[in-house]
């Protein structure tokens, strides 16, 4: 552990970053081609409701991730500040008991999911094109694949959260690769023609039982050598280490919880127009994952050194790592407006040639890449109010995003301009979001009676 406390304590500002954030930057890459993979070989297929019904179980997958936030963003925050205030035994024991009630969580959702899957599908929009694709897709990849996407994110968060960054992103990298191998193999020699989303689907579960394997055993293995912990033999957290896991964890899923929302909202209002453009959207939101991975990546790499540094007490080093990190990515978003904007055209049809949804896909991606630096610049705010705790402004944080902003927009503006509306609301929602961030932000640094600095 001494080369960790070197660089959470001592190394460079900018080394240290990007020993967190490289690694985190490569998993969250290639779980993005991970995530395209499935819509990419789908789109092969150029058939548009195979593409709209991988689109359309994407808001239920995503519930997944609410979960492991919970467990992972609350008890990885709290682990490295517990670590930082020098509290080794507590965090251990919050390591282990993160773990076991991810397992029961995915086992519930999963059982729901499963019981309900028809009417929750019609629910979502699914047409009689599309209902039984959809049904392909979600029983592999949400109903079987819940406990291991549920973990595996939990397992990641944990050894992140002691800096065992570039194991942690191992083991998603590791699960793209076999997804992306197995997604043809099944699509298109294994099961028979007509059969291609659920080949997809099978393949995405497949990779995610790997990845949980893999997890679980440097899990293990991480464990006789630092504070993490599998068994509840140590005896189980105290009441404020609970709070503190449930009270930055549950902000922390209801952001995404609140942003899968909107992604419903939006496949609602989008199959209003037709599958087409449901498929097209579907293959926007995917699309424009590329530099706002790369931005989730960076933040994942600022949490724990954020948290240590808070926790200790030095917040010129927790500023530092925030500005520097802010910065990177920003630019990162920026230089994306002009590549999404220029290679529109290009970018859609590397998933689909059907003429109609390049069209639309080629409006829809040049109106949405103009929100990516501001989405970073969300990102980047609720992250650092996580990191120290403050789960309060978080949870309002997510709620002003997508509550008071985007959803009313997205009825707002569909309702004046169309489906063109629905693809520029993300930009105008997210440029009123930071404003109220950054006000939020002064307020805390003033609570805390920091200097008030951007």
């Amino acid at each position: 552990m001494d080369d960790k406390k070197f660089l959470f304590e001592k190394d460079k500002v900018w080394h240290a970053l990007m020993v967190m954030a490289l690694p985190a930057i490569a998993s969250q890459l290639i779980a993005l081609v991970y995530n395209l993979a499935d819509t990419w070989f789908v789109g092969r297929t150029n058939n548009p409701y195979m593409v709209a019904s991988t689109s359309l179980v994407l808001p239920v997958y995503m519930i997944t991730i609410v979960i492991s936030n919970i467990y992972g963003v609350g008890g990885g925050t709290l682990v490295a500040r517990l670590i930082g205030s020098g509290n080794d035994e507590e965090a251990g024991k919050v390591s282990a008991a993160c773990i076991w009630m991810s397992v029961f969580s995915g086992a519930v959702f999963s059982a729901v999911c499963f019981i309900i899957m028809t009417p929750l599908l019609r629910g979502l929009g699914a047409s009689d094109n599309i209902i039984e694709y959809c049904r392909q897709y979600m029983f592999f990849v949400v109903v079987l694949g819940g406990i291991p996407v549920i973990l595996s994110n939990t397992l990641s968060s944990m050894l992140r959260s002691i800096g065992l960054s570039k194991e942690a992103s191992f083991g998603l990298s590791m699960g793209g690769v076999i997804n992306i191998a197995l997604d043809p193999l099944f699509m298109f020699v294994i099961l028979p023609d007509g059969m291609q989303v659920m080949g997809a689907a099978l393949a995405t579960f497949l990779s995610n039982l790997a990845v949980v394997v893999y997890f679980i055993v440097t899990y293990i293995k991480a464990g006789k050598t630092t504070i993490l912990r599998l068994k509840m033999s140590g005896g189980y957290p105290s009441k404020s280490s609970f709070a503190a896991i449930f009270g930055v964890g549950l902000p922390a899923a209801s952001s995404i919880l609140l942003f899968d929302l909107c992604n419903i909202v939006i496949n609602r209002l989008s199959a209003s127009y037709g599958d087409i453009e449901l498929a097209a959207i579907g293959i926007v939101l995917k699309a424009e994952r590329l530099p706002l991975n790369i931005g989730v990546g960076i933040c994942l790499g600022m949490v724990p050194l954020l948290a240590y540094n808070y926790s200790s007490g030095n917040r010129e080093r927790m500023d530092a790592f925030f500005r520097f990190g802010r910065g990177v990515g920003l630019a990162v978003g920026l230089v994306s407006v002009v590549l999404y904007y220029t290679f529109a055209p290009v970018i859609i049809r590397a998933f689909i040639e059907n003429k109609e949804t390049v069209m639309f896909g080629t409006k829809f991606l040049r109106a949405r890449c103009f929100a990516t630096p501001l989405m970073f610049l969300c990102f980047s705010m609720v992250h650092f109010t996580q990191t120290i705790g403050r789960g309060q402004e978080s949870f309002w944080l997510a709620v002003i995003r997508q509550i008071v902003f985007n959803i009313p927009l997205l009825f707002l503006l569909n309702h004046i301009f169309g489906v063109t509306g629905i693809v520029w609301t993300q930009a105008t929602a997210d440029f009123f979001t930071v404003i109220v961030s950054y006000i939020i932000y002064f307020r805390i640094r003033k609570k805390e009676g920091w200097p008030v600095r951007i």
